[in-house]
């Protein structure tokens, strides 16, 4: 009896032993599929910051554009492939949590966020992390070259001195390409909208595929302007490009970025730690080292590069309008301006 009793405890000895270095060993860890629109040069420190809290779960990236992210998260809604959505578009996610492919979950120190940062329903289907802006960025020494003054305001992008001069992204396949959209609309109502851009379509050289592209091209010197976000503008001019970030004064679109758990995983523990990290202080002041708001309330520190009007020019943006319009509105603007849109 006392060699069986032996016997048996020594074996739940060795059965812990070895669920512990399972657990401690990488080869063991849960693969955890993450779709993400997040800047990729951004995504090896997130995952290695989060690994030093949690070795046993290897995030496995796929990242591209919010658009494209977005569509493809669609097509696969009967038959998904990723666990976990992180950083994209709210936009995005509100279309995606009507078709009914969210697991709700609370993450743990969700009372330490701004209520104006995630789902309003009791147990929310999305969560945010930071708050992205529209920006124009704006080579200077490019420009002396075509003696062009720096603008001011949206329609001053309208104006025949910056014909071929203009970059912007395609919001089929960029989100920073339909914040902007959706904002112009919002700002200048459904037919002051599409008349702007009518008027700006003139003076657009290219639309670039990638909401940071046309940032990263102003900074290199092949375009003078390009409509992009403030994040890309403020890293790009801290790396020493010639660009003034400008904040055009009728009001700039944003956006959060979100992330949710997508229905039926089977890593579901998995990704509620995922979940939990994404909105901890530490992954928070991560953020914050790029994005001038973040959902953490009371941790926000001013970014580098980042105009000083930027937050008091954000838009009174409905999320709602922006989402349940996503369809008709990126229909209409294929219509009218595809014809410029690079390749895919």
């Amino acid at each position: 009896m006392i060699r069986r009793v032996f016997k048996k405890s020594a074996l739940i000895t060795c059965i812990a032993a070895i669920s512990m270095f399972a657990f401690a060993n990488p080869a063991f860890a849960v693969d955890l599929t993450v779709y993400t629109a997040v800047e990729a040069e951004d995504l090896k420190r997130y995952a290695e910051t989060f690994n030093k809290e949690h070795p046993d779960i290897n995030i496995k990236w796929v990242r591209d554009s919010t658009g494209i992210v977005t569509a493809k998260l669609l097509a696969e809604k009967n038959n998904p492939q990723a666990d976990v959505i992180w950083g994209i578009a709210a936009t995005s996610l509100l279309i995606m949590k009507a078709e009914g492919m969210f697991v709700p979950y609370k993450p743990k120190g969700i009372e330490m966020l701004d209520p104006k940062f995630y789902d309003s329903d009791a147990t929310p289907s999305w969560v945010g992390m930071d708050a992205w802006v529209a920006a124009v960025c704006f080579n200077t020494v490019e420009a002396a070259k075509y003696n062009l003054p720096s603008p001011k305001t949206w329609w001053d992008l309208t104006k025949p001195v910056y014909k071929g001069h203009v970059i912007m992204p395609n919001p089929n396949s960029s989100g920073t390409g339909f914040l902007d959209v959706s904002s112009w609309l919002q700002m200048f109502g459904e037919t002051g909208g599409w008349a702007y851009m009518d008027a700006l379509h003139e003076n657009i050289a290219r639309y670039t595929h990638s909401g940071s592209k046309p940032c990263k091209l102003s900074a290199s010197g092949e375009i003078p302007i390009g409509v992009s976000f403030a994040f890309r503008g403020a890293r790009s001019k801290d790396a020493g490009a010639p660009i003034d970030i400008i904040i055009p004064r009728e009001g700039i679109g944003w956006d959060l970025e979100a992330s949710a758990i997508i229905a039926g995983t089977d890593k579901l523990e998995a990704a509620k730690t995922l979940m939990d990290w994404s909105i901890s202080k530490t992954a928070m002041e991560m953020y914050n080292t790029a994005y001038a708001v973040v959902a953490y309330k009371g941790i926000a520190k001013p970014v580098r590069h980042f105009p000083p009007e930027t937050l008091s020019r954000l838009i009174d943006n409905d999320f709602d309008f922006a989402a349940n319009n996503r369809k008709r509105i990126l229909a209409e603007w294929q219509k009218r301006y595809d014809s410029k849109s690079d390749p895919k």
